[in-house]
């Protein structure tokens, strides 16, 4: 069996490898396997490892990270995948992969190939539900929805955060979710950015003192600003496309893409544009001149 994992969830990812190795120890012992760096191993190396017999072991399990950022791998994939005994699993690990490539198609084609990518807003708090279950705890839809919220789409950062509040109290509320967990800059420059657009200035430079009060640096501010607005920016111009299609094609994560197109829908294009041009000003001036980044920023958003 030769097994592919590939995607944008990172943190699924490795609990998919973790449970395959795991699974695979139980059943043929902590010999049976093999793990190799694709990026720094020798060709030679891994075609040895899969044409030969397990040691000590009925079956052998060989894990290959990253093989696509070694050429001689990528070059042979066919004839290391062609050369696996009968007694032989292989995974590859390819979180970040081209799908334009040779590589990627022959994975695609001749393995099991498991694409696993980062989950919306809408199925993270499900699996948070889940989660929670899983841990002996409970946690509500409506909590979950607020943790996603509140500390954004990183699956590992969730998953730690839910173990914490249930070892701090089994039933998760939103009182622990406040008093136990701390908002992800990110998400508060998206609330930041809405505050705005709804024409709620003094919300908006609370949230702005607040991020300042938690020691991010002006120049952080200014570069997810900008960072959301391009996301903004692009759900503008996607027209009637649904957001699966807005993220699939621009690359980026359902979450933000369904945060942006709400935020859209409060901003003209014609705005949209001043404020990315303003934006690029203040950072330009911040880097070539003696420049008060702090004030300018109190500035922007109370004018935005």
């Amino acid at each position: 069996m030769t097994i592919t994992l590939t995607g944008n969830n990172t943190y699924a990812l490795r609990r998919k490898l973790d449970e395959l190795t795991a699974e695979f120890i139980k059943k043929y012992g902590d010999l049976a396997v093999e793990k190799f760096d694709g990026e720094d191993v020798e060709f030679q190396a891994i075609l040895d490892a899969v044409q030969s017999l397990p040691f000590l072991a009925k079956r052998k399990l060989v894990v290959v990270r990253d093989a696509g950022k070694n050429k001689a791998l990528a070059d042979h994939i066919e004839q290391i995948i062609s050369s696996i005994t009968d007694s032989t699993d292989l995974v590859f690990f390819e979180p970040l992969t081209d799908k334009r490539t040779s590589f990627y198609k022959t994975l695609k084609a001749k393995t099991q190939f498991e694409e696993l990518n980062e989950l919306d807003d809408r199925s993270l708090a499900k699996w948070l539900v889940d989660e929670a279950k899983n841990q002996s705890g409970e946690l509500s839809l409506t909590d979950a929805t607020y943790m996603v919220q509140r500390l954004g789409p990183n699956q590992q950062l969730l998953a730690n955060e839910l173990a914490k509040l249930i070892t701090f109290e089994p039933k998760v509320s939103r009182q622990s979710i406040d008093l136990l967990t701390d908002p992800t800059p990110q998400t508060k420059i998206f609330d930041l950015l809405d505050s705005v657009f709804g024409s709620d200035r003094q919300k908006a430079l609370k949230i702005y003192s607040e991020q300042r009060a938690q020691r991010v640096e002006p120049a952080a501010i200014l570069a997810m600003i900008a960072w959301q607005l391009n996301i903004l920016t692009i759900c503008k111009l996607a027209g009637d496309r649904k957001p699966a299609q807005i993220a699939k094609d621009s690359g980026l994560s359902p979450y933000p893409v369904n945060k942006g197109i709400a935020l859209a829908k409060k901003i003209s294009l014609p705005r949209l544009r001043s404020q990315v041009k303003a934006l690029l000003e203040m950072d330009y001036k911040s880097k070539t001149q003696t420049y008060d980044l702090d004030e300018a920023l109190k500035t922007y958003i109370a004018t935005m």
